[in-house]
């Protein structure tokens, strides 16, 4: 608990006192038992009002004292548990922000979704319950029970023999339950998967009216969740029988001896009230302290998949170099890459020369590496085996944020934001003017049709742009990148929802503004590589040629079979 009790730093003021507060309200109750004892055994024989008013008001201002105090023990343990909750889901959402991609796909996004929401919820209300229960409970118990023993140490006894069976019972029950509750936790993760993926892909459901087989999907995962959790209940709600039998066995057997000391005269009847009372108290902390520890059983597993997070560091770390880059040339030497969840190599033995300020394009089958190729340059990953060179340094050397900044992507899937247009344009320099967007979207060809809408820049997006055509928002994630002013470009197949005439004409801007940038070009069109000043063949992992475009018509398979099959007809 080490690392998740950090979060309680800010609102440890409010978890100490509760404790404090929750120990005086006890305290307080405890004494309401033996004073209604003295109002049966002294007040009522006597006939004595004075006795009876005196004790009972003070039983009133007791228990008034303590519902003050159980309400302000309240109050604070809900402001400390739930600041603590807030907390601690900070710190687990900025470990997963620093996580290599490599590390996010150890880790399933619903899975990390669920540790969030569902598993730091849960260990919120563990700490609540540990503030006021965990506290009540114990002391409860060990003050009632000193009290009772003073009353009368025999019937004490027959407590002393009924308490252990309970406690035995519940330990038995719990350590059975918790690889069910661990197992049904991953049920959680499943359930969200599920409606993550559908939600995200709601249009290509509905597109091929597959809303049927998505319900039976849910249904199913739905179904394993309910059967697991009811699974737990099952088990668990064994120990509510068992403890009714023993607080009901004890109470009769105490009320069976009691009356009978009655009868004799060792035993004051108002003792024997009290004493049941006394009895109760502990029994009910008995039973707080059996929901303590089946809250602590499903906590387990929560603690160990939040822990799991924060133990887990990124695997791609700052370098010790914290200047920029000197130019924009790069250099493959001998490398290897495969992702952690693969067989097999994505990358075999890459060696590649780029000069700064040079247009290359990357073309190959869908598959083939050429994308596993470029997220190696700005260290989305780091290579397995060989060196990535980027303005004349490892990229290993490089602080992540001087590296990044420096190399511009634009990704295959276009990531767009809730917010205006101009609040995305603004991801790739913050401090951008005016002046600079509106020129950044013309060279991306994207100024006219953001100046057709009504707001123009300030147009709201939906979340992911979803009010954008897939070839706008690949024009307003390649204006994003721009403004970040980098040394190298990367645009990964991202004019491939735009017609072929916007398409030349976006190449043919950047062309012009960009004489000085490294510009990678990913395409799955021959014609969008075809102005590059060299263009990379890639198959199956490898580079199999590297040529000008002119040349690999002449000299490359691969390149003649792509060439051909797409621009077959059409007139150069």
């Amino acid at each position: 608990m080490r690392k998740i009790l950090r979060s309680t730093k800010k609102y440890l003021p409010f978890i100490i006192l509760t404790p404090i507060i929750i120990m005086v309200e006890v305290m307080l109750e405890v004494n309401i038992p033996l004073i209604m004892g003295r109002i049966v055994d002294y007040g009522i024989p006597s006939n004595d009002l004075n006795i009876v008013l005196n004790l009972g008001v003070r039983m009133v201002l007791i228990a008034l004292l303590s519902l003050f105090c159980g309400s302000l023990g309240s109050i604070l343990s809900s402001t400390g548990s739930i600041g603590f909750g807030s907390e601690l889901r900070k710190e687990v959402f900025n470990k997963i922000l620093n996580f290599s991609f490599e590390n996010v796909d150890s880790f399933q996004q619903s899975s990390l979704l669920t540790r969030l929401t569902t598993d730091v919820m849960f260990i919120q209300q563990g700490l609540r319950m540990t503030m006021v229960m965990a506290i009540r409970a114990p002391f409860m118990m060990i003050a009632a029970a000193t009290v009772a023993y003073g009353i009368n140490k025999d019937l004490f006894i027959v407590f002393v023999v009924g308490a252990p069976i309970l406690i035995i019972t519940i330990v038995f029950l719990a350590k059975k339950a918790i690889p069910m509750f661990r197992y049904m936790l991953t049920k959680y993760d499943g359930l969200n998967d599920r409606a993550k993926e559908y939600l995200t892909n709601i249009r290509v459901v509905k597109s091929f009216v597959r809303e049927d087989y998505e319900v039976e999907k849910f249904k199913e995962i739905n179904y394993e969740l309910m059967t697991s959790s009811i699974k737990v209940e099952k088990l668990l709600v064994l120990i509510s029988p068992i403890m009714m039998v023993v607080i009901y066995s004890t109470i009769i057997a105490i009320l069976w001896l009691g009356g009978n000391q009655i009868m004799i005269g060792t035993m004051l009847t108002g003792e024997l009230i009290s004493f049941i009372s006394y009895v109760g108290q502990i029994l009910a902390g008995l039973i707080m302290l059996a929901m303590i520890f089946l809250n602590f059983v499903r906590l387990k597993g929560s603690v160990e998949r939040v822990n799991e997070v924060l133990n887990t560091d990124s695997l791609i770390v700052d370098g010790d170099y914290e200047g920029t880059l000197e130019d924009g040339s790069i250099q493959f030497n001998d490398v290897t890459f495969r992702y952690a969840l693969s067989s097999k190599d994505a990358i075999i033995n890459a060696n590649l020369d780029i000069a700064s300020g040079e247009t290359i394009g990357i073309i190959g089958s869908t598959g083939s590496g050429k994308s596993s190729l470029v997220q190696l340059i700005a260290r989305l990953y780091d290579v397995t085996s060989g060196s990535v060179i980027v303005g004349k340094r490892n990229v290993k050397d490089y602080k992540l944020d001087n590296l990044r900044k420096e190399v511009a992507m634009v990704l295959q899937q276009n990531v767009l934001f809730s917010g205006t247009i101009k609040d995305n344009l603004r991801w790739g320099n913050e401090k951008a003017t005016d002046e600079e967007i509106m020129e950044a979207c013309k060279i991306a060809n994207a100024h006219d049709f953001i100046t057709s809408f009504p707001d123009g820049y300030l147009t709201k997006l939906g979340q992911g742009g979803i009010n954008l055509s897939g070839g706008q928002k690949q024009r307003i994630c390649i204006a994003r990148a721009l403004l970040a002013k980098p040394k190298i470009i990367i645009l990964d197949d991202s004019t491939s929802a735009v017609d072929t005439q916007t398409d030349a004409s976006i190449r043919q801007a950047l062309k012009q503004q960009l004489k000085d940038t490294t510009t990678i070009v990913i395409a799955q069109r021959v014609a969008s590589v075809m102005d590059a000043d060299r263009v990379i063949v890639i198959d199956s992992g490898e580079i199999i040629d590297i040529d000008t475009p002119e040349n690999l018509i002449k000299t490359s398979e691969i390149y003649q079979d792509i060439y051909y099959t797409q621009m077959k007809g059409v007139e150069i």
